[in-house]
């Protein structure tokens, strides 16, 4: 087995997670170490973990910050967040949180949309149905692996030749011909599956996890996630021929994400 030596001296085997507060399993790491980190931190208040929730920036920043420390050059940071509305104000959060990872040194490599189904509202709005994916980048991201779709347009001809300068002006493109069988996926994710592993409030999407480790890491890397919850990420990163290490708080969580991690990927269920 093979293991990260943390600072104090101690050996941390790798593809196991931390049952206790994130922050004090992070400081303990050497610098420049995770490859990738994949997660979903707390929503403000919009759930509660075992009928508690301690969260704000008194957590949220110093996670960043060590985030930033431990995550190697090149490597990304995948930050999936939403905001609550209070009184009638979405919080912004989720935007404060970005901000905040750019002050700490990360770039802000994208800006990804997740599109899911959230249960009907009544407060004179639209119906909400996405989440921030934020991407951050420490420095230019290493790796990109990028999911490829089929393209609608395949075998016809592009006969969109201009665009615009700053100025206003048309400048013509140098990429005419016929578009290609296959594209980049688009930064709109519509991901409704079945969420394995009812145990958890915020069960994280399986295809989102495993599409994101594709994008920014290679077999072999060091995945990192500090909110494990599902253990989501843990499951992804097995079946993709990563490495992974993480957090749970909550014992009850740990116990039920690691025994769905040993059932799904240890005993071969899920087959991916």
């Amino acid at each position: 087995m093979k293991y990260i030596e943390l600072k104090n001296g101690k050996k941390w085997p790798l593809n196991t997670a931390y049952n206790g507060y994130n922050i004090d399993f992070m400081q303990s790491l050497p610098d420049s170490i995770i490859d990738l980190t994949v997660t979903s931190p707390p929503y403000d208040n919009l759930r509660t973990y075992n009928g508690s929730l301690d969260w704000g920036e008194h957590i949220w920043k110093p996670i960043l910050q060590e985030l930033f420390r431990i995550t190697k050059d090149g490597g990304v940071v995948v930050w999936v967040v939403a905001d609550a509305t209070i009184k009638g104000s979405e919080t912004g959060t989720s935007f404060k949180q970005a901000l905040y990872a750019m002050n700490c040194g990360f770039n802000l490599h994208d800006t990804m949309i997740y599109r899911n189904s959230k249960p009907p509202m009544n407060d004179n709005r639209y119906q909400a149905c996405f989440e921030y994916m934020f991407v951050f980048s420490k420095g230019k991201p290493r790796t990109f692996n990028p999911i490829m779709v089929e393209s609608l347009n395949a075998g016809k001809m592009n006969k969109s030749s201009t665009y615009y300068n700053a100025d206003g002006t048309l400048k013509e493109r140098h990429n005419k011909g016929l578009y290609k069988e296959k594209k980049v996926k688009e930064s709109i994710w519509v991901i409704n599956e079945q969420r394995n592993g009812n145990f958890h409030p915020a069960v994280f999407p399986y295809k989102l996890a495993r599409d994101h480790i594709i994008s920014w890491s290679n077999k072999n890397d060091l995945i990192f996630d500090p909110f494990m919850g599902s253990f989501t990420t843990a499951i992804a990163s097995y079946n993709l021929q990563c490495n992974w290490i993480g957090c749970e708080k909550e014992p009850d969580y740990f116990k039920a994400g690691m025994d769905r991690y040993e059932t799904e990927c240890l005993q071969g269920l899920l087959g991916f």
